[in-house]
């Protein structure tokens, strides 16, 4: 199976299994080095980082969710996201992902992006981890594992997680 159709499978069974809706966020980081059965950071693929993209972006379009792209460590994991997504809390901050600092998914998103801007962190409600890029710091509080029936993407593992709000106070309350 091609890359960009398993990137699309994957994205409607995190949309479908996760109850995502229009006007969510679902934030991703992708190794396409890792897809490409190598080390993460080694092997970047400008052509894979298109296709993962494409495959993914395609499905969130068509259910109204937006798409936050974790750029790598080499920008602090900042957010590529369509400017009308951006929430009012995130501060935009000058940066352009290339392929060897922010990464071949980043760059694929800020290329493919109607009107990309990059921001510092997001909060968003569902996350796909391609190939151990550690997302957490950009969900919600509340994150729940979500095991997936697609969770591989070329060699690389596919992690997946949703938020839900906080239970607060109560009978179980920490502070009796």
């Amino acid at each position: 199976m091609d890359i960009e159709l398993q990137a699309e499978k994957i994205a409607k069974e995190i949309c479908e299994t996760a109850n995502l809706k229009e006007g969510n966020i679902l934030v991703v980081g992708c190794s396409s080095s890792e897809v490409c059965g190598g080390i993460i950071g080694k092997n970047s693929s400008e052509e894979i980082g298109v296709q993962i993209f494409n495959g993914i972006n395609k499905e969130l379009k068509k259910r109204g969710v937006f798409l936050a792209a974790q750029c790598c460590e080499h920008l602090n994991r900042a957010i590529i996201i369509e400017k009308e997504a951006a929430p009012l809390f995130c501060e935009i901050v000058n940066v352009v992902p290339q392929i060897k600092a922010g990464g071949s998914f980043a760059t694929a998103a800020y290329n493919g992006f109607k009107d990309p801007v990059a921001v510092e962190y997001i909060k968003a409600d569902a996350g796909l981890d391609i190939g151990f890029t550690l997302i957490g710091m950009h969900l919600k509080n509340v994150a729940v594992p979500l095991r997936l029936n697609n969770n591989k993407l070329g060699n690389a593992t596919v992690l997946a997680a949703y938020t839900r709000p906080k239970y607060i106070g109560g009978e179980r309350a920490c502070y009796k």
